[in-house]
C-alpha cells in the first residue's frame, strides 16, 4: 500500500502535535514535515514534496492562502486541505480561488480529517458540507446576477460528462454517480479526468465552481 505523505502546516505547535499524533497511527499516512507558517511550507514542500498539505489560514509572515496559490503555482499536483476554525465565506472564497482541494474546520472528527486527506490523494475533494453549501450557492448567485444561462457551445463537455458535472457539482461521490447512472466506478473515473482535462481543473470543487460560472451547469435551490 501507498504512503502518503502529509506535511502539516500551523502555527499553533499544539494543533501540530494533535493531528500528528491523529496521523501516526494509520498506516497508510506519514507525516513528512511541519511548518510555522506560509513560508516555511512552501519551503517544506520543495524539500519534502508531500502528496498533502494541510494548511491553517491565519499564520505570521505568510498566511494559508498565499501559501496556497504559490505552491499550487509551482506544484499543482499536490493537494492542499484548508483546516481553520474560520467559516467566513471571505477565506473560503480566496482558498478555493488560489487552489486549496478541502476546506475543513478545526472541530472536523478525527476520522474526517483522514478521509479527506485519502480523497485528496485519489485526485478528489472534501469539503465541510456547511462551507460546500456556501461556496456552490454563492457561485450560483454570481452566474444568475451576470444573466447566464447553460450554453453548449462555449466548451466541448459532452452530455454524459455534463450530467456527471452536474452530479459533481451536487457532492457525489464516483461510486454514487456510478449507481446513478447506471456505470462503472471506473467509467465515471473517467469522464471526472476528462472533464477536469477539458475545464483545465485540478479538482471536483474548482470543477463545480468554473460549470457554475460558465452557465455550463444549474443546480437546484437547497432548502
Amino acid at each position: 500500500m501507498e504512503r502518503i505523505k502529509v506535511l502539516i502546516a500551523d502555527d499553533h505547535r499544539v494543533v501540530r502535535e494533535g493531528l500528528m499524533a491523529i496521523l501516526k497511527t494509520k498506516e497508510n499516512i506519514e507525516v513528512v514535515g511541519e511548518a510555522q507558517d506560509g513560508q516555511e511550507a512552501i519551503e517544506k514542500v520543495r524539500t519534502l514534496e508531500p502528496d498533502v498539505i494541510l494548511m491553517d489560514v491565519s499564520m505570521p509572515r505568510m498566511g494559508g492562502v498565499e501559501a496556497t496559490r504559490q505552491i499550487k503555482r509551482e506544484f499543482p499536483h499536490i493537494g492542499i486541505i484548508a483546516l481553520t476554525m474560520y467559516d467566513e465565506q471571505q477565506y473560503i472564497f480566496d482558498l478555493v480561488r488560489a487552489g486549496a482541494t478541502g476546506y475543513l474546520l478545526k472541530d472536523t472528527e478525527s476520522a474526517q480529517i483522514v478521509e479527506a486527506i485519502r480523497a485528496i490523494y485519489r485526485g478528489e475533494s472534501l469539503i465541510h458540507p456547511s462551507v460546500a453549501s456556501k461556496i456552490l450557492a454563492e457561485f450560483s448567485l454570481l452566474a444568475q446576477k451576470k444573466g447566464k444561462k447553460p450554453s453548449w457551445e462555449d466548451h466541448d463537455l459532452t452530455e454524459r460528462e455534463i450530467t456527471v458535472l452536474r452530479l459533481v457539482a451536487d457532492g457525489k461521490t464516483n461510486k454514487e454517480i456510478a449507481n446513478n447512472l447506471d456505470l462503472s466506478e471506473k467509467t465515471v473515473k473517467n469522464h471526472v479526468r476528462n472533464i477536469f482535462h477539458k475545464l483545465q481543473v485540478y479538482d471536483r470543487t474548482q470543477a463545480a465552481i468554473l460549470g457554475i460560472r460558465k452557465g455550463i451547469i444549474e443546480l437546484e435551490p437547497r432548502p
